[in-house]
């Protein structure tokens, strides 16, 4: 195929055509959504490996109608609330008034109304002087390090002493400390001292935590269990809507919008799984391979923490298809393929023909169609829309996944336990995120050019990292079920190999350690003065390591929330 041709880079276009409120016009309205054998086990009467929650067949009736106290918000009313909050963001002046506002938008969900505005306020922030004021700094730093803004970290050297500690007068301001404490999460490789404020700020407020309000003191709890940094934003939104209502600053025309806005996109996300069921069901592929996964709802999850904005709504769909298409290879190559099987495949992939498929079994042949033509047609609809010949990278992501696979077939097969760095990085092109990225990249079409499409090739640094988040967060969580079915070895079992660790559990703390460790090195990413990538797709790598802990952290602990709680607050569950 003819390589990539040049174009104009592209603006942010919106996947339907938008109403004034830069909403997709009629998305709120109701819709018209491993273990190797050596020779093929014999295929079971029903899927083994389902969660009945998550059941393509138990999505039928996902869509909603709206609700009756949401219908009562017409088109005009909700612009004039966009309107009233835009116009204080315009004027807005005093910089600790003008920061919390964009930090509560940006928390609730509601930032997407805003982007220009919040864009042009930040770049006013920096030259603003905030003298000695720590929550506000620290706020500051923080917005600016998150929109991949310069901020330097030599702001805090005005709050911590010569003996290396806070100073005195920071004693009793639980709300600075606070706030540093979450701006201390955005620090990159061999920033001291932002690394030294997390390890300060979180002993001060542990010990200040009795003598907080309740209100004070839920946040710090909530932050120092997880940081608002590595928190996916959708679930973020609807998890702070509701204690909105309590702040001081409680402004009911925010509050009216996120609520509002928070269940109508539900409603286009009700429509995307409709879409994606549809084609799910028509592919047929659980239907002819029954040891294969059948999550189509699972991996919407994941592109909903990808791409957050309404605006994306034909990235969700598309990439749902192939998260779910990767699955099913993966059960391939784990649970089901004789080796000599999976090197056909591999090697009909590589060919990337339909008369490669001559000599696959049948199983086999039906799992390349799926794979071919849905990659096809997501390059035929890229090309449609933005000009670029895309699927020559599409289908490059998919043959490097089958090799990979092949690579643990292959290893399995040897009882050969890897390196901690070679599992890893086979692992990261096995977890999908270079296939979802790249995906991504040329689905979002933003600031695509000659040269950022030359970057897909070698994979970016920036992906790398993101799978390997990715990669240690499956292990941590599906670990004992992926042993059980007697798969290649883990990050766990490669690491207590290599390091001699006295149980699991001293494994398992060194993944998380090297999990923090990978995200320094993203933050870099996303400030790196070289760095040459759009910042849509740097968000949505970072997104991708934060979906990654919300899908597998409940495997790791069984105290937080699982898969289908998530779905069905993100999903199912309106705001009220």
């Amino acid at each position: 195929m003819a390589g990539i041709r040049s174009i104009s880079i592209f603006q942010r276009s919106p996947a339907w055509p938008t109403n004034q409120l830069g909403v997709p016009k009629g998305a709120y309205s109701r819709p018209c959504t491993c273990q190797l054998s050596r020779s093929p086990k014999p295929m079971p009467e029903s899927p083994t490996r389902t969660d009945p929650s998550l059941e393509s067949g138990n999505l039928i009736n996902v869509v909603s109608l709206p609700r009756a106290a949401d219908r009562k918000y017409s088109a005009r009313t909700l612009e004039e609330l966009v309107e009233s909050i835009q116009t204080v963001l315009r004027r807005s002046s005093d910089p600790a008034s003008t920061l919390n506002l964009i930090d509560t938008v940006q928390r609730l969900g509601i930032s997407h109304h805003f982007e220009q505005e919040i864009d042009e306020q930040l770049d006013r922030s920096c030259d603003w002087n905030v003298g000695e004021d720590l929550f506000v700094t620290a706020l500051r730093f923080r917005l600016l390090r998150q929109a991949g803004k310069h901020s330097s970290s030599d702001v805090f050297q005005k709050f911590i002493s010569k003996e290396g500690k806070l100073k005195d007068f920071l004693a009793e301001d639980r709300w600075g400390m606070l706030s540093l404490h979450e701006a201390s999460y955005l620090a990159t490789m061999n920033e001291e001292i932002l690394l030294q404020a997390q390890k300060l700020t979180r002993t001060s407020l542990q010990q200040l935590m009795p003598l907080m309000s309740s209100n004070c003191s839920s946040y710090v709890a909530q932050a120092l269990k997880l940081p608002r940094h590595l928190r996916m934003a959708r679930l973020e939104s609807r998890n702070y809507i509701s204690c909105y209502r309590k702040e001081k600053t409680f402004n009911l025309d925010l509050f009216q919008l996120a609520r509002v806005d928070f269940n109508m996109v539900q409603q286009l996300h009700n429509t995307e799984l409709s879409e994606i069921v549809r084609w799910w069901k028509q592919l047929g592929l659980v239907d002819k391979l029954s040891f294969a996964r059948d999550r189509p709802l699972e991996c919407f999850l994941w592109t909903v923490g990808i791409f957050p904005e309404p605006y994306h709504s034909s990235c969700r769909i598309e990439l749902t298809k192939t998260i779910a298409i990767l699955l099913v290879l993966d059960d391939v190559f784990d649970s089901y393929g004789s080796l000599d099987d999976l090197i056909l495949f591999t090697d009909a992939i590589r060919r990337w023909d339909l008369g490669a498929m001559e000599h696959l079994p049948e199983y086999m042949k039906i799992c390349y169609m799926a794979l071919f033509n849905t990659t096809n047609n997501i390059g035929y609809r890229i090309l449609k829309k933005q000009g670029w010949n895309v699927v020559p990278h599409l289908k490059r992501t998919w043959i490097d996944i089958v090799e990979a696979f092949l690579v643990e077939a292959k290893w399995f097969n040897k009882n050969h336990v890897p390196s901690p760095e070679e599992y890893l990085a086979n692992g990261v092109t096995t977890g999908g995120t270079y296939m979802a990225l790249v995906h991504a990249f040329f689905l979002m079409g933003q600031n695509v050019t000659n040269e950022t499409a030359a970057m897909m090739e070698p994979y970016p640094n920036l992906f790398s990292v993101s799978g390997k988040i990715l990669r240690l967060w499956d292990d941590l969580g599906t670990a004992e079920e992926e042993q059980e079915r007697g798969d290649v070895a883990s990050s766990i079992q490669c690491y207590t190999n290599e390091k001699d660790f006295s149980s699991e559990k001293e494994a398992r703390e060194h993944i998380r350690n090297l999990i923090s460790s990978s995200w320094l090195e993203l933050n870099g990413e996303l400030v790196s003065p070289t760095a040459a990538l759009p910042l849509s797709i740097v968000k949505a790598s970072l997104n991708l390591g934060r979906t990654a802990q919300v899908v597998y952290e409940h495997g790791d602990d069984e105290n937080a929330s699982c898969v289908a709680e998530n779905v069905q607050a993100l999903i199912y569950t309106p705001i009220g």
